[in-house]
């Protein structure tokens, strides 16, 4: 009778157990910041107060460090949430920088974001993101770049986490921040040959957050909501093709392989490319359910309330995420 009752006031516990509900907010990634009513209307029922916006890359050419594909704005289009600035730099600015540099950088960093923000007439929240996949020979330059970002840009800077980066902390370091956003995608290369999705894996996820709660930074996690088909040629050679669904493939000019594999039928113009007969394209999705998993699964990881932040604000994704994003 003991193990009876304890049973079904297990059952009454569990009935009683609220969903965790979490704010959502968004990623704007695109190179042109002009955003449509639908995307206007989704960005201003999100709870979260502010939108993470790609300002542009930095990358090392020669001795030098440049800025590429800075966001433009063609449109008067505001927007009624504070902006993020993130960048993104490229592992391969740390290799065999000085302190110098590293000053330098910083402080073009800084003027480049306020410059741009002055521009375009954003109102910038006390944060800039920064988003490197810094390895363990580089981890010390960029903890260092972001000390000197907050020293001089006088904002808090957090900072990306890869799923590898938690895994392996003790390797890879701890960045000198307060907060980081946890990427929850891009688990594998797209350009490798594997049957794997490889924007969202839950087996590897799971893997690798396997010890997520004992990470010592505050997270937000950011999640994606894209798709994407992965072009195979006739001698193995990878080429993307953005915001692909299996839906655009289900006609004529496309033979059905498998699940997400299709075979191009006849030469033509698809997608914006040139598709010679039998390349074949993989179409890589993350249905809803598996963005559910991974947030239950974080959720029995961290007992601190957290933001998810989509990726990306794009009518053409979230239009298929209706259920997610409400």
């Amino acid at each position: 009778m003991k193990h009876i009752y304890w049973f079904f006031l297990l059952i009454i516990f569990s009935s009683c157990q609220k969903e965790v509900q979490h704010d959502y907010g968004f990623y704007y990634w695109r190179s042109n910041f002009d955003l449509s009513k639908d995307e206007t209307r989704l960005l201003n029922q999100s709870k979260v107060p502010v939108l993470y916006t790609r300002f542009f890359d930095v990358q090392k050419k020669g001795n030098a460090y440049e800025a590429v594909g800075v966001l433009q704005k063609k449109h008067e289009n505001s927007v009624s949430k504070k902006i993020v600035p993130v960048i993104f730099i490229t592992n391969e600015t740390w290799y065999k920088i000085s302190k110098k540099d590293i000053t330098f950088l910083a402080q073009k960093t800084t003027d480049h974001i306020n410059n741009l923000a002055k521009k375009f007439d954003f109102k910038l929240e006390n944060e800039i993101q920064i988003d490197s996949d810094w390895t363990k020979s580089t981890k010390d330059d960029y903890f260092l770049f972001l000390n000197e970002l907050k020293r001089i840009s006088k904002k808090d800077i957090t900072s990306t986490l890869r799923l590898h980066q938690v895994r392996d902390k003790k390797t890879m370091g701890i960045p000198p921040v307060k907060k980081m956003y946890l990427m929850c995608y891009s688990t594998s290369s797209p350009l490798e040959n594997s049957d794997k999705n490889s924007i969202l894996d839950l087996t590897l996820l799971k893997a690798y957050l396997r010890d997520l709660e004992n990470y010592p930074v505050k997270l937000d996690i950011a999640l994606p909501i894209y798709s994407w088909g992965i072009v195979t040629n006739h001698l193995g050679k990878h080429k993307l093709i953005n915001a692909i669904k299996t839906s655009d493939l289900e006609n004529k000019n496309f033979e059905k392989i498998n699940d997400n594999m299709y075979k191009v039928v006849k030469d033509d113009f698809y997608f914006g490319m040139y598709l010679n007969k039998g390349f074949e394209i993989k179409v890589e999705e993350v249905p809803e359910s598996d963005i559910l998993e991974s947030i239950n699964f974080i959720d029995t990881k961290l007992n601190y309330p957290y933001h998810i932040i989509y990726y990306h604000l794009d009518n053409q994704f979230t239009q298929h995420y209706k259920n997610l994003i409400k």
